[in-house]
């Protein structure tokens, strides 16, 4: 990719807020984020990372901004790519113990990662989240953070044992939907012992 280190910083924006939530942002949001005075400077940045094959823009599209995998990514280098904590299993099914193994660590793309955050890898087991595109064997990229936004597919630990769903709090309900029409939502209430959101969502491997 040859960008400058600015014009990454909204690369990875974007791919970061389309994977929170399953859309692109708007110029408005990516202007107000880099605390921008315009949009010509927003669309400035744009065009150079549409020139470079990065994204792809839609006219006459509020959220126009389309992601793309250029060729040059899939061949990475060891500085283009990062060693993250492997904590063995997390489950898109029912809840199963996450085993933590800090020994073990895995290789990832560096774009998936922002400064300023840790970050952690779980490999899926079970078939909750299929319709999200999340299939068991995959091994799933997620930022460290002990708090969500509706939307967001989030590993959650319910009384020692972790699972990755996708993250719903209406009033004072929590929910935590899977992405597969043969399970229920798992209601978190007062009858849930203990109950925290260890990380969302940022990235996924898969070997074929």
């Amino acid at each position: 990719m040859a960008i400058t280190k600015k014009q990454k910083e909204f690369y990875d924006y974007i791919v970061t807020y389309n994977k929170d939530y399953g859309h692109s942002p708007t110029q408005k949001e990516i202007k107000d984020h880099f605390g921008l005075k315009s949009f010509g400077s927003v669309q400035k940045y744009l065009q150079y990372l549409n020139k470079e094959g990065l994204i792809e823009t839609q006219l006459n599209q509020r959220r126009s901004l389309e992601i793309k995998t250029p060729k040059d990514l899939g061949r990475q280098s060891d500085s283009d790519s990062e060693h993250i904590p492997l904590l063995g299993q997390v489950a898109a099914g029912n809840p199963i113990e996450a085993i933590e193994n800090p020994t073990n660590t895995i290789s990832v793309p560096r774009y998936f990662l922002k400064g300023g955050f840790k970050y952690f890898a779980l490999t899926v087991k079970g078939d909750s989240m299929i319709d999200a595109g999340i299939l068991e064997g995959d091994v799933i990229v997620c930022r460290s953070t002990k708090e969500a936004r509706n939307g967001q597919i989030v590993v959650a630990v319910i009384d020692g044992e972790a699972t990755v769903k996708t993250f719903s709090h209406q009033r004072k309900t929590i929910e935590l939907i899977p992405a597969n029409k043969n399970y229920q939502p798992i209601v978190v209430d007062e009858s849930v012992g203990d109950f925290k959101i260890v990380g969302n969502l940022v990235g996924l491997l898969r070997s074929y």
